[in-house]
């Protein structure tokens, strides 16, 4: 199948719900019907938050420090990729001299996106086509919601309200604005940002006093109403990064807004898409089919994988693409299991197996095995930006995994001061997250 129909028909497949829309007087007549017989019965449900279960006041569980109660599940605060002793050990070791992290924080400390005059470019309609044609507003939030993280993190780390106000600014302003994105990748778009979005604001908000109740509600809205919605959609016949990319969005947006749901829904789409992206020989003699996907036959999961017709532990559905798209996944993977990790989930350990093979097969490569005929044609394009870092991070310094390919490559990585951002969704992990277990 060529590229621009996969693309096409998961443009098609991310529209389809299954579900044939009711008419609105049918609609209209349930709705009445229901509200009449069940409200006399639900006295107290006005009170309840959506998404929450009714129970007496006297019996509802107070939430400890940080944390907040939810049905069923208790989310920690701040607690979307980063908790409060992962940025606590941030700001000891950029006030030290030691490397990596001097240079890290070097780095984010003089860029763009941490300076005090940097000014938000918020757009009502964000339109970002897919290819080279022209977007409105697409680059711009991109590099709004990096500069809002940016500054967050220089808050923690400084503890200048200047870095906090700034932080503030930019959300105060999207929020003020922003109601679509369109287009082709108007989900991907919506994922890199609400990814940088939601670790932002729960920074700010945990840490920060002078952020006006009034105005996070006003965020919590923006990031529930124009970004889960697209972030959650179906995307089961695109390229696997988009999904996992969303997936990470949809966690940190859930954990912000202390949605249950929303949590749940993003466990499910990771449980489902990491075994249809990273091969393991257990999954036999082929990968595993995206769940929901149109893809029937042996030979539409071979083109799907970009026509790689032999599968090895820790190849990826993208690897024949380029390493720079595996990247992507592998550090949405990577954000999403920590962030679960935080919330007392461990992805990691359901995932290890083909997390681990997938760091090695490339970090193999990218150091200069010999490619052969059988992988891809014999041709790699191994360039992948610092995207390996929360994994790292895992495996190496909790897990105790010794990954020596895939260190050595985030070593080089460092050195060559690839500590930075990429100017989608990954910013700073080398500071953040290297050698940091929290």
């Amino acid at each position: 199948m060529p590229a621009a129909r996969r693309r096409a028909t998961g443009r098609a497949a991310a529209c389809r719900t299954g579900v044939r829309p009711w008419t609105y007087p049918t609609a209209l007549f349930l709705t009445v019907l229901v509200t009449v017989l069940l409200l006399p019965l639900l006295p107290d449900a006005a009170a309840v938050p959506a998404g929450t279960t009714a129970r007496p006041a006297a019996t509802r569980p107070a939430p400890g420090p940080g944390r907040r109660a939810v049905a069923g599940r208790r989310f920690t605060h701040p607690g979307v990729l980063l908790s409060r002793a992962q940025l606590d050990a941030v700001r000891e070791r950029a006030a030290g001299g030691a490397e990596p992290w001097r240079s890290a924080y070097r780095a984010m400390r003089t860029d763009r996106y941490g300076s005090l005059s940097y000014t938000p470019r918020p757009t009502a309609v964000v339109r970002c086509p897919p290819g080279s044609r022209p977007g409105r507003g697409c680059v711009e939030e991109r590099q709004d919601a990096l500069a809002a993280y940016t500054h967050a993190l220089l808050w923690y780390i400084t503890g200048d309200r200047a870095h906090a106000d700034k932080a503030v600014q930019i959300m105060d302003a999207w929020s003020a604005v922003v109601d679509d994105h369109t287009e082709g990748n108007a989900a991907l778009q919506a994922a890199w940002a609400g990814s940088s979005w939601a670790r932002a604001g729960e920074i700010v908000r945990s840490t920060y006093d002078d952020w006006p109740r009034s105005r996070v509600r006003r965020f919590a809205t923006m990031l529930r109403t124009v970004y889960l919605p697209r972030v959650t959609a179906d995307v089961a016949d695109y390229n696997g990064n988009w999904d996992l990319t969303m997936t990470d969005a949809a966690m940190g947006i859930a954990v912000f807004l202390d949605d249950a749901d929303a949590f749940d829904e993003a466990v499910v789409r990771f449980r489902a898409r990491v075994p249809a992206y990273f091969y393991v020989r257990d999954d036999g003699p082929l990968p595993q089919r995206p769940p929901h996907s149109r893809i029937g036959s042996a030979s539409d999961l071979r083109t799907y994988w970009f026509d790689q017709r032999r599968f090895v532990d820790g190849i990826a559905q993208e690897t024949c693409r380029n390493f720079r798209h595996v990247g992507y996944a592998l550090a949405a993977t990577g954000h999403i299991a920590e962030t679960a990790w935080h919330q007392g989930l461990d992805l990691y350990a359901e995932a290890g197996e083909r997390l681990r093979a997938a760091l090695t097969f490339h970090a193999g490569y990218q150091l200069g095995d010999t490619v052969p005929s059988w992988l891809c044609g014999g041709r790699l394009s191994t360039a992948m930006g610092a995207d390996t870092e929360v994994l790292l991070n895992h495996f190496v310094h909790r897990d105790g995994a010794a990954l020596p390919d895939a260190r050595q490559v985030a070593e080089r990585q460092r050195r060559h001061g690839d500590m930075g951002t990429d100017d989608l969704f990954v910013a700073w992990e080398t500071l953040t997250h290297a050698g940091n277990p929290g």
